[in-house]
């Protein structure tokens, strides 16, 4: 993508979607299911899902699902993110949201492969994303933040969104909702809830591979060029903070003692008993035995670290 953002520069839309058609499959098994995961026995009505299974469990391992919201409004799942990933001894690695929970199944979170997979997945994910989380009206309340911090991302291998020259123009034009695509990570559910559930067809993905974006089915080129009527359902269903209302203020980025900011990936931004900014209040700090140190006296000696 190019430093100077043009509408010429995106791709034909791909597909047509006609509002109130449901554009996913339906998922869920046929009948009810008792099957194992993690060793734990669950038995689960007709229409479950291996997420369902494993989310009634105590399962040790953190599973996020970032395509999938609710299945009874026809938002998802799309099994796009494959952040789900688990291993059953019958099919392999499955996505979670949408493999129907069949009887006498043994589904593992834990294995090797299916922990790998999420992590690479989430990596994948967080790579296509601006992680300047400091300034994002979601900082604090992103699922995406919430399942890099439970899978402990250390840091993304595949590098993060953070080429400023590259960024796509916010698009502010609305009074009621704003729409940055640099945290967009195509999960789907904005335009499921306009489609399906609000049947409004305002929105729709545009492009292909790399240059895949939220557009409007109007061909508009900003939000309030489109036929948008300010319901927020697409605000409501985003996991991250590419749908916000214009001009929110955060409740959670107020200052709180004895907190340390923190980034999508857990990473302290500075200790809260130096500054004075507004921050949000993540994660308390930890006293370490083992080091002898909180965790605002480690995040000062990495602060040098160039991290959003």
């Amino acid at each position: 993508m190019s430093s100077e953002f043009a509408r010429d520069d995106v791709p034909p839309l791909t597909e047509a979607i006609q509002p109130g058609t449901a554009t996913d499959p339906t998922v869920g098994s046929t009948d009810a299911a008792t099957l194992t995961v993690d060793g734990h026995e669950v038995t689960l009505e007709a229409g479950a899902t291996l997420l369902d299974a494993v989310t009634a469990v105590d399962t040790n391992e953190d599973v996020p699902a970032l395509c999938s919201y609710d299945r009874e409004d026809n938002i998802g799942p799309r099994s796009e993110c494959r952040t789900c990933m688990v291993k059953t001894d019958e099919h392999g690695l499955v996505p979670s949201c949408s493999f129907p929970a069949e009887d006498g199944l043994n589904v593992r979170t834990d294995a090797v492969a299916a922990t790998e997979a999420r992590d690479v997945n989430l990596d994948l994910v967080l790579s296509n994303h601006n992680l300047r989380c400091t300034t994002c009206g979601k900082n604090g309340r992103c699922e995406l933040q919430d399942a890099a911090i439970a899978n402990d991302v250390a840091e993304p291998r595949y590098g993060v969104l953070d080429n400023r020259g590259a960024y796509e123009p916010i698009d502010d034009s609305s009074s009621f909702i704003q729409i940055d695509r640099n945290k967009c990570i195509l999960c789907n559910r904005c335009v499921e809830a306009c489609n399906d559930v609000q049947v409004e067809g305002v929105l729709r993905l545009e492009g292909n591979g790399q240059d895949t974006r939220i557009g409007f089915q109007n061909d508009a080129e900003t939000m309030a060029d489109s036929t948008c009527v300010s319901c927020g359902h697409c605000v409501t269903v985003c996991p991250t903070g590419s749908l916000v209302e214009t001009g929110i203020v955060d409740a959670a980025t107020l200052p709180v003692p004895g907190f340390t900011q923190k980034n999508s990936i857990g990473r302290s931004i500075e200790p809260s008993d130096e500054n004075t900014e507004l921050m949000t209040p993540m994660k308390q700090d930890d006293w370490s035995e083992k080091d002898g140190q909180t965790s605002t006296e480690a995040a000062t000696e990495s602060e040098s670290e160039d991290w959003p």
